[in-house]
């Protein structure tokens, strides 16, 4: 059986706002033409594509984050709250902060 419309939209909610509060993630992305999300009714939560077997995470990494480590996160926490196995994709990485180099710093 497959969980309702409204258990899976909070699930969706509450797996991009946790992914949204760990270090080093700036935000949700939707991939290059739009396609990743889980649609529902009238809307649809960017970034995160849930399934009954398997969920994916696309994000925009903050500048300096590292990679690996955030990666590890992200699939940790969506996972705990899933139950699937996650695939995460950065999408990109944010622009350095103001004055900051092309090495960082």
């Amino acid at each position: 059986m497959s969980p309702q419309p409204d258990t899976i939209a909070t699930l969706a909610d509450r797996v991009r706002e946790a992914v949204l509060l760990l270090d080093g993630v700036a935000d949700t992305h939707s991939g290059t033409f739009g396609e990743v999300a889980t649609y529902l009714p009238g809307r649809r939560v960017d970034g995160v594509r849930l399934r009954a077997d398997r969920s994916e995470v696309h994000v925009v990494l903050r500048w300096g984050a590292p990679v690996g480590p955030t990666a590890d996160a992200i699939r940790a926490v969506t996972a705990s709250m899933t139950g699937t196995e996650v695939d995460v994709v950065i999408q990109d990485i944010g622009a350095p902060p103001d004055g900051a180099g092309v090495d960082g710093r």
